[in-house]
Order: structure tokens, then sequence, then C-alpha cells
């Protein structure tokens, strides 16, 4: 059984970047499920204190990941915005919350102009959007496939990927493909 897993894993080693994420399987708490939209500063400070109380960390769970709603328009300068009535003082106090406590922090974007929500997606902020993220400390970065350009996603992930790995921080990539044939544009 291991020779059939690793006859068809080695190739697979050869897609990966060797930038030393993504050795193992990414184990943390994920906003969507449960909250969609009904997310707030608060909820997340809650959830990262639990994760680090209930002995999830210790376990294995390193990542507390913002799903969709956390961000709402982009200033003038085309940074993203965090939304300031869900996030008043920003993710800045949520992430160094986190770090000091070693869990890992992400964030959503999508490779649309609009996220699955109606958010402002990353679609021709790539580089903006990953300059930002590392800025902050985020960790992860779970990326989405809603209102697209009607462009292959091989086409439009590697915008991303390439954009945060020029950033120098480390900073996991997730790619939520929902396939072009049924893609939300």
């Amino acid at each position: 059984m291991l020779l059939f897993a690793l006859f068809f894993a080695l190739p697979l080693l050869g897609m990966a970047l060797n930038n030393g994420l993504g050795r193992t399987p990414q184990m943390g708490w994920n906003s969507w499920n449960h909250f969609h939209c009904g997310i707030n500063e608060q909820l997340i400070m809650e959830t990262i204190d639990a994760v680090h109380s209930s002995g999830l960390h210790d376990a294995g769970y390193e990542y507390v990941n913002l799903d969709d709603c956390w961000q709402s328009a982009r200033f003038p300068n085309k940074t993203i915005m965090p939304d300031p009535k869900a996030f008043p003082h920003g993710l800045m106090p949520l992430i160094s919350h986190a770090h000091s406590l070693n869990i890992k922090f992400g964030v959503y974007s999508d490779a649309g102009s609009k996220t699955c929500a109606g958010r402002p997606g990353s679609l021709g902020f790539e580089t903006v959007d990953a300059t930002t993220y590392a800025s902050w400390g985020v960790d992860y970065l779970k990326y989405d496939n809603c209102n697209a350009d009607h462009s292959k996603p091989e086409e439009r992930y590697p915008v991303m990927r390439d954009a945060l790995n020029k950033t120098g921080h480390p900073i996991f990539f997730s790619m939520c493909e929902w396939y072009v044939l049924h893609s939300s544009d």
C-alpha cells in the first residue's frame, strides 16, 4: 500500500514549490461553515483563545482562518480594507494575538473581481494584496474562484502564487476551485 501511495505521490512533489510550506496537512479552524458572514473581532479573538486553551493547538491545529466577509472595500491606495464594523481595529490585533500564542492566522480572498459573498476580490490586485497580507503577518491564504473574468484558474492562480512568493513572507496558498464549468460568475 505504501509503495502504491508513493508511486502516485512522487510525481506531484515536482509540482510543489520548494518554500518549506505544505509538508504536512494544514489543520485549523475556518469561520465559513458555521458563521458564514457573521464574523467579527470578538468572535475571532475568542476563537483564537479557544483553539489555544482547549488543547486543539497542542493536537496540531495551528491555523485560525477568516473566510469570506472580513473585507469591505479598498482604500484609495488600493489596499484591501477590513470591514470597519466587524473589525474596528483591523486585523493586526488578531494576528498579533494569534502569533503570541504560536497560532498561525489566515485570510480569504478570491481570484475574481469579487468574493463569493460579493466583497472585493483580488483580480488585478494580486501584488497589492500579497504585499498587504505579508506586511500584516498573514500565514495562510484561502483563494476562491468566484466572479472570475472567464479565464481559466490555471492562468489566474499562478499570479497570486507568484505575488505571495515574491513577498519573502511564508504564506500557505490554499486554492479553492469550483471548476470553470461550475464557476459562480
